[in-house]
C-alpha cells in the first residue's frame, strides 16, 4: 500500500499564480479586442474601397480621371448617397461621418489638374519634357517682344493714319497704298486668313452655365495635399492636348468644335475663341518676321526705295523715315497673315524666317493691302504647326485658368456630347476622410478614421 504524501502551496506561490491567470487572461481579452478592432477596421476599408471603385467610367474612359458621381446618376448631388453606398458594402453597423471631402473643382481644379498630370506623366513618361522645358523660357521671351512690337505697330498706325487725314486733299483717293496698309488692319482676321476649304463653326455655349462661371458646391476638412512638381506645367498642358481638339484637329462629340481655343480664350462661341487664338498667334509672328526685316539689307532697301517715292508724293521727304517705319511694320503684319493661314491649313511654319523661306513680296503687300487677299505660304518640312503655337500659349496661361475651363469642357462634353445630363463637375468626389464610430462587447466604444483619395 502506498504512502499518501502531504501537498502543500504557500500563500505567496498562489498570489503569484493568480497573477499569471489575471495577466494571461487580460493579455487573451486585449488580444480578441484588437482582433475585433482589426475585423471592423477591415469591414470600413473594404466598405470605403468598394465606393471608390464605383468611379464615374465615362470620365474615366475618356479623360483618364477617377471620381465618384456623388449623385449616382440621380442628378441630385447628397453626401448621403456616399453614406447609403458604404452601408450597402458593409458599415451598416458602424457609425459614419465625413470628416473632409475633395470635388474635382475645389480649388480651381488643383484635385484634376493632379489626376491629370499623373495621367499623362504615365502615359509619355519623363523623355517627353526635355525637349519643351528649355523652350519655355524662349516662349515667355518672344510674348514680351511680340507685345512690344504691337504697341509700336499700333503707335505708327495712329501716327500713319494722321498723318493720311493731314494730307487726305492732296492724296488720291483711290490706289493709295499708305491708306490701304491702314485699312487692312482694321479688317476681321478671320476673313482674311481661313484657308479654302474653311467651314467656320458657329457652335457656342451659354457661359453662365460652365463650371468656371456659375457657383460650385465647395469641399471642406483638412487632407493631405500633394505640391506640384517641377514639370507639371509642360504634363498638363501635354495632356490638355492630348484630350481636346483644335480647329487643325477636331475630336468627335463634343459640344465646341475648337476646344483649345476656348482653353485659352474663354469665350462662349468658337468663332470668337478662334478669333482670339489666331489674333495672338499673329502678333507672336509679327515679332518674328519684324525682327527679321531689321537683319535683312535687301529688303530695307526696297523699303527705302518706296518709302522715298511716297514721302515725294506728299511733298515732305522729312517723312521718310516715318513711312519706312510703317511699311516695315506692315511688311511683317502681312507676313504673319499668311502665315496664320498657312497654320490654319495644316502646314508648318518655320520659327525663324530666312530668304527662302519668306512668303510676302513688297508688291505682294501692295497687293494684298489692295484686294484683301491674303496668299498662302509655302509647304516646309521644319517649323512650327498650329498645334506647337497652342502649346507654346498655352505656357503662357495659367493653369488654374485652364484646369477650370478644362473641366467646363468636361462636363459639357458628357453631358451633352455623351448625354450624361446627370453629370455637374462639382458632384465628382476624388478623395474623403472618415470619421468612424463602433462598439465591440461590454459597451467597449472604438474609434477611427479611414482616408481614401484616389491617386
Amino acid at each position: 500500500m502506498k504512502k499518501m504524501v502531504k501537498g502543500e502551496i504557500t500563500v505567496f506561490l498562489s498570489l503569484v499564480f493568480l497573477l499569471l491567470l489575471t495577466l494571461v487572461g487580460a493579455l487573451l481579452e486585449s488580444a480578441s479586442i484588437q482582433l475585433a478592432k482589426n475585423e471592423r477596421r477591415a469591414d470600413a476599408g473594404r466598405a470605403v474601397e468598394s465606393v471608390f471603385a464605383e468611379y464615374q467610367k465615362d470620365l474615366l474612359e475618356r479623360y483618364g480621371i477617377f471620381a465618384i458621381e456623388g449623385s449616382y446618376e440621380s442628378g441630385t448631388m447628397s453626401e448621403e448617397n456616399i453614406l447609403n453606398r458604404l452601408s450597402f458594402y458593409g458599415a451598416e453597423n458602424i457609425e459614419t461621418e465625413i470628416a473632409a471631402i475633395r470635388y474635382l473643382t475645389d480649388q480651381n481644379g488643383k484635385e484634376f489638374l493632379r489626376q491629370a498630370v499623373e495621367y499623362e506623366k504615365m502615359k509619355t513618361g519623363a523623355a517627353a519634357i526635355e525637349n519643351l522645358t528649355g523652350k519655355v523660357s524662349e516662349w515667355k521671351e518672344q510674348e514680351l517682344k511680340a507685345n512690344e512690337y504691337g504697341k509700336e505697330n499700333i503707335e505708327t498706325s495712329k501716327e500713319l493714319d494722321q498723318m493720311l487725314e493731314s494730307e487726305k486733299e492732296e492724296l488720291p483717293a483711290e490706289n493709295n497704298p499708305l491708306a490701304d496698309i491702314v485699312d487692312i488692319q482694321a479688317q476681321a482676321l478671320l476673313n482674311l486668313v481661313s484657308p479654302e476649304g474653311f467651314t467656320l463653326s458657329s457652335k457656342a455655349v451659354k457661359s453662365e452655365e460652365t463650371v468656371s462661371n456659375r457657383k460650385l458646391r465647395q469641399g471642406y476638412g483638412t487632407m493631405k495635399e500633394k505640391d506640384n512638381g517641377a514639370g507639371d506645367t509642360i504634363f498638363f498642358n501635354l495632356y490638355l492636348i492630348d484630350k481636346f481638339g483644335n480647329a487643325a484637329n477636331k475630336k468627335k462629340n463634343t459640344v465646341l468644335d475648337y476646344e483649345m481655343e476656348y482653353l485659352l480664350g474663354g469665350k462662349a462661341s468658337d468663332k470668337d475663341n478662334l478669333e482670339y487664338v489666331i489674333g495672338r498667334i499673329r502678333i507672336l509672328r509679327f515679332a518674328v518676321n519684324y525682327g527679321y526685316l531689321l537683319t535683312d539689307k535687301d529688303m530695307q532697301m526696297e523699303v527705302d526705295t518706296l518709302a522715298t517715292t511716297l514721302s515725294a508724293v506728299f511733298l515732305s521727304p522729312e517723312i521718310g523715315p516715318v513711312i519706312k517705319h510703317a511699311l516695315l511694320l506692315a511688311w511683317a503684319y502681312g507676313e504673319s497673315l499668311t502665315d496664320v493661314k498657312t497654320l490654319l491649313a495644316g502646314k508648318k511654319v518655320p520659327a525663324v524666317k530666312s530668304k527662302e523661306s519668306w512668303n510676302l513680296t513688297l508688291d505682294g503687300l501692295l497687293e494684298l493691302a489692295k484686294n484683301r487677299s491674303i496668299p498662302e505660304g509655302k509647304e516646309t518640312e521644319e517649323g512650327n504647326s498650329y498645334e506647337q503655337y497652342l502649346q507654346m500659349m498655352l505656357v503662357l496661361k495659367s493653369k488654374e485658368e485652364l484646369s477650370m475651363r478644362a473641366l467646363d469642357l468636361v462636363e459639357m462634353n458628357l453631358r451633352s456630347g455623351m448625354e450624361k445630363t446627370f453629370f455637374r463637375a462639382d458632384a465628382c468626389v476624388s478623395g474623403a476622410d472618415f470619421d468612424m464610430t463602433c462598439y465591440l462587447r461590454r459597451g467597449i466604444r472604438y474609434q477611427y478614421h479611414i482616408l481614401y483619395q484616389y491617386q
